[in-house]
């Protein structure tokens, strides 16, 4: 197989980094994509950095023999623990979602005060700051964890009430008292602060945007990195001659790209639902990933502890 045939890995702690790869598939519409939600150990926002770094360097093994072009770390936490484990190991370009959103931040804040709402592990890690600050050091950042909003998103589209619907036409499906509630809590260590930017530092986020805006104020900006990665990752394969164009797709079985779909969840039809919620269509092809199997297989290439 041609390396500009071959599909884009993406990566995530569950179902939330198909917003991510709802992005990818819009801006690169010829790009085939594989994509793995570790929903069995979802959320990684409340785990140890060691713990979520072990996790990152077993899927890293697991597209190592997956024959993919490019790696998304779809996931902060795990883009925060462990990108450079994959970065270092794998002999394909990987890229996290932590810088693409803090240059977005940084182009849209005015008042240079930014806010990031992220989980409680990539928060602790200081991610942000840090790409933010290596950025632009005068932008002040101040941080809230919200890793109760991961298990909001995952228990309700686990449950399976949204199927036919889609979550960028109907953005009002977590409307509840209860989930604005919580959203207000989150957000609470942003308020008063002056920020005019909000980063949704979680790939789960963006499907609470409206209950986010409504907490912190609608003349605050919310920033998704789900965008600004696609756009990456679309000048990485440019530059490396790799991107899939009109004409190569057509060589393809009817014209169309390759979805695949990969979960460690015992229960694939509440993963297909949601993930096409968030996706936007049909899961047609799901496999069942066994972490025993995930677990065992050979540490990522060229890794040192």
């Amino acid at each position: 197989m041609l390396d500009s045939e071959k599909p884009i890995g993406i990566f995530d702690s569950g179902l939330g980094g198909l917003t991510v790869a709802r992005a990818i598939a819009s801006v690169l519409p010829n790009e085939s994509i594989t994509y793995l939600g570790d929903t069995k150990r979802c959320p990684y926002g409340t785990r140890s950095q060691a713990e979520v770094r072990l996790f990152v360097r077993q899927v890293g093994a697991w597209f190592a023999h997956r024959d993919v072009k490019a790696v998304i770390v779809a996931c902060n936490t795990a883009t925060a623990a462990g990108l450079d484990v994959l970065q270092s190991s794998l002999d394909v370009p990987v890229l996290g979602v932590i810088e693409p959103g803090a240059r977005a931040a940084i182009q849209a804040t005015r008042t240079r005060r930014v806010g990031v709402l992220a989980t409680q592990g990539t928060v602790s890690s200081g991610s942000y700051p840090r790409a933010i600050h290596d950025l632009d050091a005068g932008v002040k950042v101040f941080q809230a964890p919200g890793s109760v909003l991961v298990e909001i998103v995952e228990e309700e589209l686990a449950n399976g009430p949204h199927l036919h619907q889609d979550w960028m036409s109907d953005k009002q499906i977590f409307d509840t008292p209860a989930v604005n509630a919580v959203a207000r809590t989150a957000v609470e260590p942003l308020l008063g602060k002056g920020v005019d930017t909000v980063v949704l530092g979680c790939t789960h986020f963006p499907l609470l945007a409206p209950e986010i805006r409504h907490a912190l104020g609608e003349d605050v900006m919310l920033v998704s990195s789900a965008e600004e990665i696609a756009s990456e990752l679309r000048e990485t394969l440019r530059r490396r001659n790799e991107l899939v164009g009109p004409a190569e797709a057509a060589k393809g079985t009817a014209g169309e790209p390759l979805y695949r779909f990969a979960t460690t969840s015992d229960d694939i039809t509440g993963f297909a639902v949601a993930g096409s919620f968030i996706f936007g269509h049909a899961l047609d092809s799901i496999e069942h990933v066994d972490l025993d199997g995930i677990e065992a297989l050979p540490d990522v290439p060229g890794y040192e502890a």
